[in-house]
């Protein structure tokens, strides 16, 4: 279920295999910016705005593809732990990679969204994912998510509340209560579940990450950090997802 790839390793054939199934949503944990900067004597900020190219240029590739849904781990509710220096810095990258990404987003027709907990963020940052947002609503190819202020226990907390407001309101029973009830009360309702969850930079842990959502996804844990994760990554990852043997809980019929 879990592999890793080295640095530089190459897929066998990798010029020759063709990608045949590409997978409807894919998750990322972007791991790693902090220690790919310290590792060159840089300051964890460096990390940072160079795993924001990052996301540039798999953003772009991803719609190139084909993939339908790109969700990326933005910053976690519990990131706020983290020195004030960088969370502020963080906060601000919203904007000002919005400022210099959005015609490469329009031009490539993808749409943005955001999951987690928006209106506790800075203004600016508010201000600077609903403006994109309201500029690419009527995009219609590749649903860019960023996962913001987001932590699955906190999402599945607030839908079990709803839910049990829903049953003292008589909406329903508690014995009507099924998964769907509670899908359909996380921020990821309008969403299908992803397919397959990458997590850079070679830790293997879910980190408080679309607990409910995963349930049956594909997991790929690679060591190459965040801001070296290149297309030929992205790519050699979905060849691996292309192999895989996807039973949801059954049998393989061969």
């Amino acid at each position: 279920m879990f592999k890793f790839f080295r640095k530089n390793e190459l897929v066998e054939k990798n010029d020759k295999q063709e990608l045949k199934k590409i997978p409807t949503h894919v998750a990322i944990i972007m791991d790693g910016n902090g220690r790919w900067a310290k590792k060159r004597n840089m300051p964890r900020i460096k990390g940072h705005y160079e795993g924001m190219q990052t996301v540039k240029k798999i953003t772009k590739y991803a719609s190139k593809l084909g993939v339908e849904y790109l969700t990326l781990y933005a910053f976690s509710t519990e990131n706020w732990a983290r020195p004030k220096e960088e969370v502020s810095y963080l906060m601000d990258l919203p904007e000002k990679m919005f400022s210099s990404f959005m015609p490469e987003l329009m031009e490539n027709n993808v749409k943005v969204e955001v999951i987690g907990v928006v209106e506790k963020l800075p203004e600016n940052t508010r201000k600077a994912v609903n403006d994109a947002i309201e500029n690419t609503k009527n995009n219609t190819g590749l649903k860019l998510i960023f996962a913001l202020n987001y932590g699955s226990k906190d999402e599945m907390l607030r839908a079990i509340k709803q839910i049990t407001k829903d049953v003292q309101d008589n909406k329903y029973s508690i014995d009507e209560i099924s998964e769907e009830h509670v899908s359909q009360n996380l921020f990821t309702s309008n969403t299908p579940d992803p397919d397959l969850l990458i997590r850079t930079s070679g830790e293997q842990r879910i980190s408080n990450f679309l607990l409910w959502q995963i349930a049956y996804s594909e997991f790929l844990f690679t060591k190459v950090a965040w801001p070296d994760f290149t297309e030929e990554e992205f790519y050699k990852a979905l060849l691996e997802y292309q192999s895989r043997d996807r039973r949801f809980g059954g049998l393989n019929e061969d």
